[in-house]
């Protein structure tokens, strides 16, 4: 579980109720099941018109991705591929099929499979290459969702607001109710704005952050893969792969793990 998602979405709502309540407001004054139907309604009918079926049944997938704590370790990855390296150097490319089932990774896993079967290097690259590239078609079509539902709340909240002064414009023989009436219309954009910029747009961000760090994680694999198919001295490959990192993390991922190569 990723504790920052979890952390973040109880301190947003947390701090904007608390700040009400010591102004003097209560719970009652923010619950309003007519503002809510109507921003989440139409947020959600907003957003299913603007996908088709098929992206939209990959949306509880996807905000699961959201909540789950997915760790890349970079320093085991070229580990591995160091050791891959190392082997393939010594007892030639063909004795990597013995491994193929101690690779968790699939994309590493993949690519390694391909070089055991002897795919020429940019033919090799390209196919590698597209994989990446239909993660990332996926993962955008994931974001969107999200990116499209926090346009789309502060919107429905403006409109549930326009609906509720048109009750109140229309009750004016009531002024001892105009006060209360206009306080419940208004909360309406407050349910907008406050789960486009508390729910909607910080799942889409933690999801590009995530994408960011997975196609990170696929470059390395991929420039790794690349260098074992050419054969190259396997202390190379790791200088070379540490050149993806700055300096400070350099150190952290140059020398080899418990386990690793040595």
């Amino acid at each position: 579980m990723d504790i920052t998602t979890i952390v973040g979405l109880i301190a947003g709502f947390a701090a904007l109720i608390i700040a009400f309540l010591i102004e003097g407001g209560t719970m009652g004054a923010l619950s309003s099941a007519t503002a809510a139907l109507i921003v989440l309604g139409g947020t959600f009918g907003a957003t299913i018109i603007s996908f088709n079926y098929e992206e939209l049944k990959k949306v509880p997938a996807i905000l699961r991705v959201a909540f789950q704590n997915q760790v890349y370790d970079f320093r085991f990855l070229i580990d591995e591929i160091v050791r891959l390296a190392d082997q393939a150097r010594r007892e030639g490319l063909l004795s990597l099929e013995q491994n193929l089932d101690e690779i968790e990774d699939p994309f590493l896993r993949l690519g390694v499979q391909l070089v055991i079967d002897g795919v020429e290097g940019t033919l090799l690259q390209g196919l590698l290459e597209t994989e990446i590239y239909c993660t990332e078609e996926r993962h955008r079509s994931g974001i969107a969702i999200f990116e499209a539902a926090g346009g789309y709340s502060p919107t429905m909240g403006i409109i549930g607001t326009v609906m509720g002064l048109i009750n109140v414009l229309g009750r004016m023989d009531d002024p001892g109710a105009l006060g209360p009436a206009v306080a419940m219309a208004f909360i309406a954009t407050m349910y907008g704005i406050g789960f486009a910029n508390l729910f909607w747009l910080p799942i889409a961000t933690k999801l590009k952050n995530k994408h960011k760090e997975e196609m990170f994680y696929r470059e390395i694999c991929l420039e790794g893969i690349l260098s074992l198919q050419a054969g190259e001295n396997p202390a190379f490959i790791r200088e070379k792969l540490l050149v993806f990192f700055d300096r400070q993390d350099r150190e952290l991922h140059s020398a080899p793990s418990v386990g690793g190569i040595e």
